[in-house]
């Protein structure tokens, strides 16, 4: 039960601002395509910030019968539609009894902001008589999984993982460790979201996290940009089919990556702040290469979780000099795909998670755009300015950071 085991990605699925699925999405990314532009899914003309990363050309009547919209919030109908395209580009069709090992781990960071806001308007206007029983199901937030679990009829461990911006990454590297450590044999993993919603880009706002680059809305996720003003709320889902490597093997199927490391960590130290230098993610950055026995100087890349925030993108950057010394400007390539995705929330790592298979697979790193000025703190850095540059990574790291100061940090690897 507790031999080590190798587990690899064999199926992927990606919806995000950038393209409403997994090709496109990666097709826009590579190019350095940003996914921003003005609200309309509400009236956001009385708001400070009145851009986002709203998913385009999205039908969820493509994945989801249409009696069975009204049972789930668009979070819900994103991971469904993500869990499909990483379920069904893997060929993975296990029995029924193989299925009682297979789980279903998707992150969430808020649930279903929307609906909670439109059924809140039907109380208020129509009385609680007209309140959907669909309700409470619609918004929590476990039910990302449970319908992914329900839809495959997936009978291993399900649940959501919750770490605010780092949700999706928790659930994949809480799956990595089952299935290393014999508890599963595959997972469904990763996360997703979906509040483009009047309550939370006022919320946002008032913290003035939010960029008000109105007039500007694709230059306006600018990551380790001295003109950074904040980060640009999105919705997307990132998931992943993780597989014990042999098992995959013996399936023939396609493996697009391995990972090999996970770290997790808190900072204890602020609500919002990062702690100073990111010491939090300097120790998730480290436990993750322990686990993965590799040193600093074997790592090619880094998504980093760059938000376009002013202390973040700081603290990230210097936690990276800290943890790499001077492989940090030797060779290191990092870059920040959430200047073209903008920020998915609890969807955020997870999506990242598959842009960085994607990158050690093609050998094909995504830049960071609008990268004009960069901060004194990335001085001797290569951050990927503005172009994607073909490179053959053999390690990657995936940060992920969120409110709270909870850190992860994953470590993919090409598979040989």
């Amino acid at each position: 039960m507790n031999s080590i085991r190798r587990v690899v990605i064999t199926g992927i699925g990606a919806i995000s601002p950038c393209g409403p699925d997994t090709e496109s999405t990666w097709t826009a990314v590579r190019s350095g395509k940003s996914g921003i532009a003005p609200i309309t899914r509400f009236d956001a003309s009385a708001h400070a910030c009145r851009i986002a990363g709203e998913v385009k050309g999205f039908s969820p009547e493509r994945y989801i019968e249409k009696k069975k919209l009204k049972e789930g919030d668009t979070f819900i109908h994103l991971s469904i539609a993500a869990s499909r395209m990483a379920v069904e580009s893997s060929g993975f069709e296990p029995n029924e009894e193989q299925r009682e090992r297979v789980g279903t781990l998707i992150g969430v960071g808020l649930g279903g902001l929307d609906y909670i806001e439109k059924t809140d308007r039907v109380l208020n206007e129509k009385g609680p008589n007209r309140v959907t029983p669909y309700f409470i199901p619609a918004t929590i937030a476990n039910l990302a999984a449970g319908q992914v679990s329900m839809l495959y009829g997936l009978k291993g461990a399900c649940f959501s993982t919750t770490g605010a911006c780092a949700s999706g990454s928790h659930a994949i590297g809480e799956a990595f460790r089952a299935i290393r450590h014999g508890y599963m044999d595959a997972c469904v993993a990763g996360g997703c979201e979906s509040c483009i919603t009047p309550l939370s880009i006022a919320g946002f706002a008032q913290m003035r996290a939010l960029s008000t680059r109105n007039d500007e809305p694709e230059r306006a996720s600018r990551p380790f940009d001295r003109d950074r003003d904040g980060f640009v709320l999105s919705e997307g889902a990132g998931i992943v089919l993780l597989e014990e490597r042999e098992a995959a093997l013996r399936r023939g199927a396609k493996i697009h990556a391995e990972l090999v490391g996970y770290g997790a960590t808190a900072d204890a130290y602020h609500l919002t702040q990062p702690a100073p230098e990111g010491e939090g993610a300097q120790r998730a950055m480290r436990m993750a290469l322990e686990d993965a026995r590799l040193s600093p100087a074997d790592v090619g890349y880094i998504n980093a979780h760059g938000t376009s925030t002013g202390v973040g993108d700081v603290n990230e950057l210097l936690a990276i000099r800290k943890v790499f010394g001077a492989r940090a400007t030797a060779g290191l390539l990092v870059s920040s795909t959430k200047s073209m995705t903008g920020h998915l929330l609890g969807g955020a790592g997870s999506l990242e998670t598959v842009l960085t298979t994607l990158t050690v697979e093609h050998g094909l790193v995504p830049p960071t755009i609008n990268l004009e000025n960069p901060v004194e703190e990335a001085a001797g850095m290569d951050l990927v300015p503005n172009h994607a540059r073909e490179a053959r990574v053999r390690f990657a790291l995936n940060n992920s950071f969120g409110f709270g100061g909870t850190n992860t940090t994953l470590v993919l690897a090409r598979h040989e």
